[in-house]
């Protein structure tokens, strides 16, 4: 798949801006499931109660209709017996005659099923309907039957609209006249109400799809505002990383030109001038050999010789400084014993050095980086603190490792009068950091208020348990 979609992989900066909006996305369509399924709910309650609300009104009015139709022709019926067929037929007449509306009429059956009167459809006068049933298998005449037998009652079943000729649902209510065996009613067709019902209906779903179209707006604008000010942050951190980074490349550059320049010092004014004494010294005593004066010739060679010896001191010294062998052969704590006393004996500070020793021992990189930091901080106590009592603390622990080193100078500037100096500070820092360390500096300007710089590395500097005599088998300190 890779192979197929190089293109598709996402950088560093574009996988944190997904991560940014992929919970964005998924709150967002949470919402939106659970908005639409609240919001359908609560409408097809609403629908649902119109819907009876429209329908317990036509039903009113239909037993509105029936009960005032009744009253008209009841004097005729009241006092007419089960075979006056001039009293039923007077009533049907007057049931024909009350048609109302575009399709709004009355009907007649008997109890056998015929037809006695339907104004509006006339061909089904005198017809039996019995069985009749409608386009979905419900049964029409029969159960109308039913309902009269037992009084009065609604039927819901679909009839031919006689406006327009086509089936549509339709409300029916009857009541039985039970000394003549009637099935008297009336009807109202409910397609407005299902045409209300389905516009209710669908401007739900136009809400609902309205509201979604909302909120899916507002995740679209919300990701753009994500990815656009995740890529404003990855630009300007971008740019000042790369700030950063020709800031430290040039202070890496100012240093080894710095410590070129002292090597190169160091070279001349000491390795160079005693190499050069070494050749005077050697010239005049060849000079004298070669004048036979053999016992005048071994003072300049003596001379010579101490000061070769202080140059190959000197070179060693420089050789240390750039590379401590002891570091290597001994460990940490030699290394840093020695530098400690090398430091005491060059500067007559008065110098004094603890260390605890501890099995697990630390990495090559956290050597190196501590003995560097002690390094720095004995130029910076050299050369600002103007101290007369130094001491360094080395102890490991529980949780890592610390480095304490103290003076009684005359402390560090205010924090204010810090900037534009303390590259040695800054390199500290910089080890420190990349160790994921923490550096603490206490002190106070003023003479003899001196300074303690605390290094602390955590545990992962140090070498597990197991790895701990797979290198540098020797070193038993640190």
């Amino acid at each position: 798949m890779r192979n197929f979609f190089p293109h598709l992989r996402p950088s560093y900066g574009q996988k944190l801006a997904l991560l940014a909006a992929l919970p964005l996305i998924l709150a967002a369509a949470a919402i939106s499931v659970l908005v639409t399924f609240q919001s359908r709910q609560l409408a097809e309650r609403e629908i649902a109660a119109l819907e009876r609300q429209l329908l317990e009104a036509k039903k009113a009015e239909l037993r509105n209709y029936v009960t005032q139709a009744r009253n008209g022709f009841y004097y005729i019926y009241g006092s007419a017996s089960p075979g006056d067929d001039e009293a039923k037929r007077h009533v049907a007449q007057i049931l024909a005659a009350m048609i109302y509306g575009d399709d709004g009429f009355f009907f007649v059956y008997d109890y056998d099923g015929n037809n006695i009167v339907s104004p509006r459809q006339t061909e089904l006068i005198g017809k039996n309907w019995t069985g009749l049933t409608d386009s979905q298998g419900t049964p029409v005449v029969d159960e109308l039957i039913n309902i009269a037998r037992q009084g009065a009652g609604w039927h819901t079943f679909l009839w031919p609209k006689p406006s327009t000729g086509k089936e549509a649902q339709m409300i029916s209510y009857v009541v039985g006249f039970q000394s003549w065996q009637w099935v008297v009613g009336t009807g109202v067709f409910i397609d407005d109400v299902l045409d209300t019902v389905a516009a209710a209906r669908a401007e739900v779903e136009e809400r609902i799809q309205r509201t979604f179209y909302y909120i899916g707006g507002i995740t679209i604008i919300a990701l753009v505002i994500v990815f656009a000010t995740g890529m404003f942050l990855n630009i300007r951190e971008r740019r000042l990383a790369d700030a950063k980074l020709k800031e430290l490349t040039q202070r890496v550059l100012d240093a080894q030109e710095e410590e070129r320049g002292r090597v190169a010092r160091e070279l001349h004014d000491g390795i160079s001038q005693m190499l050069v004494g070494v050749r005077y010294a050697l010239d005049i005593a060849l000079r004298r050999i070669e004048r036979q004066d053999t016992e005048k010739a071994a003072a300049p060679l003596t001379k010579g010789v101490e000061h070769l010896t202080t140059a190959i001191t000197e070179v060693r010294r420089i050789s240390r400084d750039l590379r401590p062998g002891v570091l290597d052969d001994l460990g940490l704590g030699p290394a840093l014993k020695a530098l400690v006393e090398d430091f005491g004996a060059r500067t007559g500070i008065e110098t004094d050095f603890h260390t605890v020793v501890f099995r697990n021992r630390l990495q090559q990189e956290s050597k190196i980086a501590l003995y560097r930091i002690a390094q720095e901080a004995l130029t910076n106590i050299e050369r600002h603190a103007e101290a007369s009592q130094v001491s360094v603390d080395l102890r490991g622990h529980k949780k890592g490792v610390t480095m304490c080193i103290r003076d009684n100078g005359r402390g560090l500037p205010q924090e204010k009068d810090r900037s534009g100096n303390g590259i040695g500070l800054r390199n500290i820092q910089e080890r420190v950091d990349q160790l994921d360390g923490t550096l603490k500096l206490l002190s106070s300007s003023g003479p003899q208020s001196g300074t303690e710089i605390v290094v602390r590395l955590p545990l992962t500097s140090l070498l597990a348990p197991g790895q701990e005599w797979l290198s540098e088998p020797e070193d038993k300190s640190l």
